[in-house]
């Protein structure tokens, strides 16, 4: 087999239904930037970190798009909101931080962690582990501990520098503990949807 014949990538759930190339490439990762964004504004706030509906967007995305683009996708969002735009989730009284603001805020470790996820999640879809019914619930489950890896530890030095109990367990309480079960689900939502997305274009492929 020549090189040039070989993939430079395992082909994912887009690829299915997107013919590869820059241009495509490009408008998936944008849109992938778009859906969190949108996703993000479903918010449930809670200090210092609200819950909403990236972790499942981040899922998604980085399972439809794979590791290279998923990652970017997440990468383009954490900039886009640094420089101004209002994408990131909604303060109690419905502002969105950005720039140094955001940046130094409790929560920004984990948008840092939605880029580390996506990449994960991405290279797990790359080796269709979003595909039957165990592999995506491990899959997924596993991409939203990721978030937390990477948010836990920003977490405790926000809370550290705000003059707050920063311990082990007062970061688990402020960060973890009441977001496990929204993961959960977010985690199931996520497992469901990918394998019955790629039952539909395995259909649509057939059929044309």
């Amino acid at each position: 087999m020549s090189i040039a014949a070989t993939p430079l990538v395992r082909p994912t759930l887009v690829d299915r239904v997107v013919t590869r190339s820059w241009a495509s490439d490009i408008a998936l990762v944008v849109a992938g930037t778009a859906l969190v964004a949108v996703l993000a504004q479903v918010s449930i706030p809670l200090w210092p970190v609200p819950v909403t509906g990236q972790t499942l967007a981040v899922l998604l995305v980085g399972a439809g798009l794979g590791a290279v683009r998923g990652a970017s996708s997440l990468g383009l969002y954490a900039v886009l909101g640094l420089v101004g735009l209002p994408i990131f989730a909604p303060q109690e009284d419905g502002s969105h931080l950005t720039g140094i603001a955001a940046l130094s805020a409790p929560s920004f470790g984990y948008i840092i962690g939605f880029i580390a996820s996506a990449a994960i999640v991405g290279w797990a879809a790359e080796r269709s582990w979003d595909r039957g019914w165990y592999k995506p619930i491990i899959t997924f489950i596993g991409g939203s501990l990721v978030v937390f890896a990477i948010g836990l530890p920003w977490l405790a030095v926000s809370l550290g520098q705000l003059g707050l109990p920063n311990d082990l367990q007062s970061v688990l309480i402020a960060g973890f503990y009441p977001f496990i079960i929204g993961g959960l689900i977010k985690a199931a939502i996520a497992a469901a949807l990918l394998p019955a997305l790629w039952a539909a274009a395995e259909r649509s492929q057939r059929g044309k």
